[in-house]
């Protein structure tokens, strides 16, 4: 008998047996259960084939010839397809989860509100970034006093296109927070350098806002009970400045937004604060700069501390809210037209500083709240030092933060 014919004479017998087999055994299982169904049916698909087939309970490799022959048969009879009852269920069950965080976050959303609220930036953090265009720049700043101004030469100057490469970006000049994150597409490096940001606004009217949603925040040598040697002196130090070497028309808001009933509480401090400021720029409405000055808390034993010209200096930190965090995506509740041009105000202040006072300022922070960064094109949000810095160390940072800033507004 040729070797054909014998395989096709096995393979009538195997299905005739199967038939017969098949049909007796759904006769009985259908007073089985599923689970004793399954075992039985495994139970005599092997049994058949030790018992008429014998030679071909042969293993080779990691499939046997009856696992090979089982596998061949299921695709042709569908009964004997593995079945996917569990699977379904398992998807069923991950619709009921997504369905429940769906729902759990609105009230994540509610609880963020408060830490909006609560927080400028990353709590205890210290975050300090060493490597980057910091490592690979230094020198010395020279000055020359020009007119009552700070006139001095560059120390470090980095090229346009060394903007094109976004990851150098987010490497160099950038920490991002946990709660959220941006891409190349939300930050076009090349396009915020080159915004045009320069004061359109004559002196004559208003220009600049300073202000503190946390207006009690101190130092490690501040006097209890004496506002001026709080983030509110700082502030104030700040506006002199403006006003006095540079020429501009500033307003200075020394309200408190963080005392509740006479203790601090900064649970509502963002909204107070952008209750205020709102009220006072529309009655300012040629202000095109608003600045939230504050101060970081960073670890007791860490100091933010750089030379500058020779003045222990307090570092400073530009900071932005996205609107948007990897939880929830865009913030409904939280809308802020003006992100592109908070992203081009911070990055052109950090690229200012590293070019004229490369230690002074740490990585712009982005996180994913608004921080009322949303009430002028031109608004940042400043962390200046920390708690464990001297008041005149914040001084210090004032004469380059001013010097930037106008560098800025003048496209200088």
């Amino acid at each position: 008998m040729k070797k054909k014919d014998a395989e096709r004479i096995v393979s009538i017998v195997l299905w005739i047996l199967m038939v017969i087999l098949g049909a007796d055994i759904v006769i009985k299982g259908l007073r089985l259960d599923e689970e004793t169904w399954e075992q039985m049916m495994r139970k005599v698909q092997q049994q058949t084939m030790e018992t008429y087939l014998p030679g071909m309970v042969e293993e080779h490799g990691e499939e046997t010839a009856v696992t090979w022959l089982l596998r061949q048969i299921g695709a042709q009879i569908p009964v004997f397809m593995p079945d996917r009852t569990e699977e379904q269920g398992s998807l069923l069950e991950d619709s009921k989860i997504s369905r429940k965080i769906a729902e759990e976050n609105s009230e994540f959303l509610e609880a963020k509100l408060l830490e909006e609220n609560q927080e400028a930036g990353p709590p205890e953090s210290g975050y300090e970034n060493t490597g980057g265009v910091d490592a690979q720049n230094s020198g010395e700043n020279t000055e020359e006093t020009v007119a009552g101004t700070m006139e001095k030469a560059p120390v470090t100057d980095i090229p346009l296109e060394k903007f094109q490469d976004f990851d150098f970006v987010m490497r160099s000049f950038y920490t991002v927070d946990k709660t959220t994150s941006i891409t190349s597409e939300q930050l076009n490096a090349p396009e915020l350098v080159q915004m045009d940001l320069r004061m359109q606004t004559g002196k004559e009217q208003p220009q600049i806002l300073i202000y503190h949603s946390h207006s009690q925040e101190e130092f490690i040598d501040s006097v209890p009970g004496d506002p001026s040697t709080t983030i509110v002196g700082v502030g104030a130090y700040l506006a002199t400045l403006l006003r006095d070497t540079y020429g501009y028309n500033v307003i200075h808001v020394t309200d408190t937004f963080d005392i509740v009933d006479g203790k601090l509480d900064r649970n509502q401090a963002y909204t107070f604060a952008q209750e205020r400021i709102s009220q006072i720029l529309e009655e300012n409405p040629s202000v095109e700069v608003v600045i939230d000055l504050h101060r970081d808390g960073v670890p007791e034993g860490k100091r933010l501390v750089t030379n500058v010209n020779g003045k222990e200096t307090a570092k400073i930190m530009f900071f932005n809210g996205l609107s948007r965090t990897n939880k929830n995506g865009e913030i409904s509740y939280l809308p802020n037209p003006y992100i592109k041009e908070n992203l081009a105000f911070s990055l052109q202040m950090m690229l200012e500083s590293k070019k004229y006072y490369p230690d002074l300022a740490r990585t712009i922070y982005l996180r994913g709240y608004r921080y009322n960064l949303h009430l002028r094109p031109k608004t940042l949000l400043v962390e200046c030092g920390a708690q464990t810095n001297t008041v005149q160390e914040e001084m210090n940072a004032m004469e380059p933060l001013a010097d930037i800033l106008n560098k800025v507004l003048t496209g200088t």
